[in-house]
């Protein structure tokens, strides 16, 4: 089901000009006759030379390596974080056959990011954003509330990624006494360093998921081991809900709900 969704997003604007901007390159350059009235009768027609191979067996290289680091596992996720690699690796060749050429490729990259941005998650969530003090209140005003809370940062690919998985799953769990909230480490370093998160650009803790119960942190993801190793943690649907036990917290939390105070009634003498 999420895969014939994720194909139904690949008819936006946004993937469908990204992706004629990725393969421009590779397709004019070695596509007759397309390549024959675009590069000089000097040039290697209708085929990639050496460097501009070795540039193409690059980029894969970095694609599938940072797709991998930042925890990519859908193929929107796939697409969104190889266009910009692809896009670049493009502009360079471009640029290196014809400057002219890359002048126009250019213009056609800032175009794109102006008239067609990354389409956003547009569903229903249930998450409140907290700042530097907002959470610890939060915490304590009431401590038979278990908050689920993301910390961020929004350069980091791996969070703007996780962003709308949290997003649904804030609408699907949300109760009186179960609530979701995120916090903006970016913003809040100092929240960063009270919960032992590292917000530099090479940290692996980005995103970081903590489970709050009684006011206090109950479990993590990705977790930390007794030899303060950092554990490797897939940031999608599945592995969440499973890694986290969402079901259960959400079954307790359904059985114990938080009762509200009846207000006395004074009876008329």
């Amino acid at each position: 089901m999420a895969f014939l969704n994720d194909l139904k997003e690949l008819v936006r604007p946004y993937y469908l000009v990204n992706c004629i901007l990725s393969i421009s390159f590779l397709v004019l350059k070695t596509v007759s006759p397309m390549c024959m009235y675009l590069f000089p009768v000097g040039e290697s027609q209708c085929e990639l030379d050496m460097k501009q191979s070795e540039i193409m067996f690059f980029l894969l290289f970095v694609i599938v390596m940072r797709a991998r680091k930042t925890g990519s596992v859908t193929m929107l996720a796939y697409l969104s974080t190889g266009f910009m690699y692809c896009k670049v690796a493009s502009l360079i060749l471009w640029f290196n056959a014809d400057p002219r050429y890359g002048l126009v490729f250019l213009v056609l990259f800032v175009l794109q990011a102006i008239l067609f941005p990354e389409p956003s998650y547009t569903g229903p969530e249930k998450v409140v954003y907290f700042n530097a003090t907002s959470l610890e209140e939060e915490l304590n005003r009431n401590k038979k509330i278990v908050w689920i809370v993301t910390f961020y940062t929004v350069w980091s690919p791996s969070c703007v990624n996780f962003a709308s998985i949290f997003s649904k799953l804030s609408a699907e769990y949300t109760l009186d006494n179960l609530k979701f909230g995120k916090v903006d480490v970016g913003r809040f370093p100092e929240l960063a360093k009270k919960y032992y998160i590292n917000d530099t650009s090479f940290s692996r803790q980005l995103p970081t998921i903590i489970v709050f119960k009684n006011g206090e942190e109950y479990d993590r993801r990705p977790a930390i081991d007794s030899k303060g190793q950092l554990q490797k943690f897939i940031f999608n649907e599945d592995n969440v809900k499973v890694q986290l036990d969402f079901n259960n917290i959400y079954n307790d939390c359904k059985k114990n709900p938080i009762k509200e105070k009846k207000e006395k009634r004074v009876k008329a003498e």
